[in-house]
């Protein structure tokens, strides 16, 4: 394998095998090390060459959109429904039109119009401190705003996407009013200016410069399977919280992707996202980056498996990007920075 540099943001990585009569040209906002050996088992049972280029998810749309038809993507690969919204929106999907993924993916993490099918889920519940909060104390995200938690609460900032597709869910369950009333007690209850990753949070919660935290279940999936004494100590503290179990359900979001609408190599790329809802591409997925598989046939990972079982809210995921700029505007006006 080799890496060189495209563009500032973004970096390639060629998978090939010699003599192969055809290939996918894939744009990855996930890291190498999550799809890598991904793509490399799929070159080895297809006989299709992969073609890498990984970047930000904004870098990537951006690339795909000057590219126009000249672009050689074939399939997006990018995290949040809200990103995979986005893309759809500027006109660079087209319908996948699998069965297999239809009768793979479950219908709420697959886009309405077919235009993306999620490939991981990701939960993002209340993480708390385990000597300062009774579990008996916790029960959903709206409770977020009560005066109970004033000054105990650390998040991450507005901009975050994984912020705006929760915000998004509550819009519509809740609507708009109701969710920005919410908004305004959670940031009145902020224990700091919102600063850093979902691991940051983690790290201060478990420093105690808080008493709840919210982030995705995967971030703490890598610390609880870290060697390092540091993450230990910040997972012994620490435990997980399922809001929203007596309603609607834990908000969940994917990591997914679609077909790109001037794609030289249609059929190799749905075959690649076939591939990749497979048992054996999921059940590789959840063990190495600690998300969920979308397939109800394939297991989580250990770690993951290990936090027990939720509700899940059910709600199709494409409203997570319909509802983004309504979430964005109510961020800003309650003062989410």
């Amino acid at each position: 394998m080799t890496l060189r540099k495209f563009l500032p943001v973004l970096a390639t990585s060629l998978i090939s095998l010699p003599a192969l009569a055809s290939e996918v040209n894939v744009y990855s906002a996930r890291k190498d090390a999550l799809i890598v050996p991904l793509l490399e088992k799929f070159t080895e049972t297809s006989g299709i060459k992969v073609n890498l280029l990984t970047g930000k998810a904004g870098a990537l749309l951006s690339r795909i959109k000057a590219e126009g038809k000249a672009t050689p993507a074939d399939v997006l690969v990018t995290v949040d429904a809200g990103n995979l919204h986005r893309a759809k929106m500027a006109g660079v999907l087209q319908p996948i039109n699998s069965r297999k993924i239809a009768g793979t993916v479950p219908k709420n993490l697959r886009d309405p119009g077919d235009f993306w099918t999620g490939l991981t889920v990701r939960a993002r519940p209340i993480f708390y401190l385990k000597d300062r909060v009774d579990v008996s104390e916790l029960s959903t995200y709206e409770f977020l705003a009560d005066p109970t938690w004033a000054g105990k609460i650390c998040i991450r900032s507005s901009s975050n996407i994984y912020n705006q597709s929760m915000v998004a869910s509550m819009i519509e369950a809740n609507g708009e009013m109701i969710t920005e009333k919410w908004a305004r007690g959670l940031v009145a209850n902020f224990a700091r200016k919102p600063t850093g990753g979902d691991t940051d949070q983690l790290r201060a919660l478990a420093a105690g410069e808080c008493a709840l935290a919210i982030a995705n279940t995967y971030y703490y999936g890598r610390l609880l399977d870290s060697k390092k004494p540091a993450d230990k100590d910040v997972t012994a503290k620490i435990s997980v919280f399922w809001p929203n179990q007596s309603g609607r359900g834990t908000h969940v979001n994917v990591s997914g992707a679609g077909l790109v609408k001037y794609s030289k190599n249609l059929a190799e790329g749905r075959q690649f996202l076939e591939f990749m809802v497979s048992d054996e591409a999921q059940n590789y997925y959840a063990e190495i980056n600690h998300e969920f598989p979308v397939s109800t046939s394939a297991s989580a990972s250990q770690t993951i498996a290990s936090l027990g079982s939720f509700k899940a809210d059910s709600l199709n995921l494409g409203v997570l990007g319909v509802n983004n700029s309504a979430a964005v505007m109510l961020m800003d006006r309650a003062d989410w920075q």
